[in-house]
């Protein structure tokens, strides 16, 4: 009846395929001899997840990972040879972070509900208490603060 083996899927996920199927949202498993057989082992998301981005997010979020939304290095033209310049030595984490902390900090206060909001400033808070004290980290603090305090948005590295 369900997408996918449903043993590796938290509860919020298989409560919410179960609501789907009830609501007729979901009406088909994958058809595995049509090669859309999905091995959860080695997937990150599963195929035919319905559920809102907000419930996404906010699994994410409890799981301690840092969603982002990040274009910024395609934007600034960071690609192919010219990204594998800062990717390979490890610089492209000095941009990485800052830009996903402030891309979630958008979502949060743009889109996600008050609940996944809270988790998610949370989350932002620990990211830069477990930063050094910078003049980046500052910098990027005061950028967190813009967004959440204006209509400021794409404020990236």
């Amino acid at each position: 009846m369900y997408p996918t083996d449903t043993r590796t899927l938290s509860k919020g996920a298989t409560d919410f395929i179960d609501d789907a199927y009830l609501s007729g949202l979901l009406t088909a498993a994958p058809d595995p001899s049509a090669g859309d057989a999905q091995v959860m082992e080695r997937e990150q998301f599963v195929l035919g997840d319905v559920r809102p981005l907000d419930a996404v997010m906010g699994e994410l979020i409890q799981d301690g990972y840092l969603p982002s939304f990040c274009t910024a290095c395609y934007r600034l033209g960071r690609t192919g040879e010219h990204f594998m310049e800062f990717a390979i030595p490890g610089f492209i984490k000095r941009f990485c972070t800052p830009n996903a902390l402030t891309t979630l900090m958008e979502y949060l206060t743009d889109y996600a509900s008050p609940a996944v909001a809270e988790q998610g400033r949370k989350l932002i808070e620990a990211e830069l208490a477990g930063m050094s004290d910078t003049p980046e980290k500052r910098k990027l603090a005061e950028r967190l603060n813009r967004i959440q305090e204006s209509d400021e948005r794409d404020l990236y590295v």
